[in-house]
C-alpha cells in the first residue's frame, strides 16, 4: 500500500528541513568551534585554561534552530530581487540581531533563575554585555556571509546546480 500524496509531500517537506537544519548546524559547529579552539589556544600561551569545550557545538544548535525560525518566518525575504550582495549582507546583519536578541533573553532568563528580583536580572545582563560578547557577535556576522552566500547562490541558481559546481568534477577548458 502505498502512502497518499499529501503524507509524501509531508514527509519529504521534514527530511528537507532536518537536512537543511543538519547542514546549517554542521556550518556552524564547525566555524564556532574553531573559533574557541583559537581563543583556547591563545591563552594557553598564557597558562588560562578553559574549560569549553562543546560551547561552539552548543551555540550551533541554537543559532542553526534561529536561522530555521527566522527563514520559517519569512522574515528574510526582503531585498531577494536585489544583487545577491544586498540580501547576504541584510540576513547576515538581520540573522546577527536574532542571536543577539536570543542570547539577551537567555542570558536574562538565567538570571531569573539565579535570583527572581529585577535588580539581578538587570545586572546578569548588564555583566553578560562585554567586549567579548560584542567581538562573539562580529564574528557571527562574519560567519554569517559565506553562509547566507552559499543559500541565496542555491535559492538563485537552485540547489542542484551549486551541489554539482561543488562536488563535481568539471571538463578542463580547452
Amino acid at each position: 500500500m502505498e502512502p497518499s500524496l499529501p503524507q509524501q509531500h509531508w514527509k519529504q517537506r521534514l527530511l528537507r528541513e532536518i537536512t537543511e537544519y543538519l547542514l546549517n548546524f554542521i556550518y556552524l559547529a564547525i566555524f564556532f568551534s574553531a573559533i574557541i579552539f583559537y581563543r583556547r589556544m591563545v591563552l594557553a600561551q598564557y597558562d588560562i585554561h578553559l574549560d569549553d569545550y562543546f560551547i561552539g557545538v552548543v551555540k550551533a544548535l541554537i543559532i542553526a534552530k534561529v536561522v530555521m525560525i527566522g527563514a520559517f518566518m519569512r522574515v528574510s525575504r526582503k531585498f531577494e530581487h536585489s544583487p545577491l550582495i544586498v540580501p547576504v549582507l541584510y540576513k547576515a546583519a538581520l540573522f546577527t540581531v536574532l542571536v543577539m536578541l536570543f542570547d539577551l533573553i537567555e542570558a536574562m532568563v538565567r538570571g531569573a533563575i539565579e535570583n527572581p528580583t529585577a535588580a539581578h536580572v538587570l545586572q546578569s545582563l548588564e555583566s553578560h554585555v562585554s567586549y567579548e560578547w560584542l567581538a562573539a557577535l562580529l564574528l557571527i556576522f562574519i560567519s554569517f556571509i559565506p553562509f547566507f552566500a552559499l543559500k541565496e547562490m542555491m535559492r538563485v541558481m537552485g540547489t542542484e546546480t551549486v551541489r554539482d559546481l561543488f562536488l563535481r568534477a568539471r571538463n578542463p577548458a580547452p
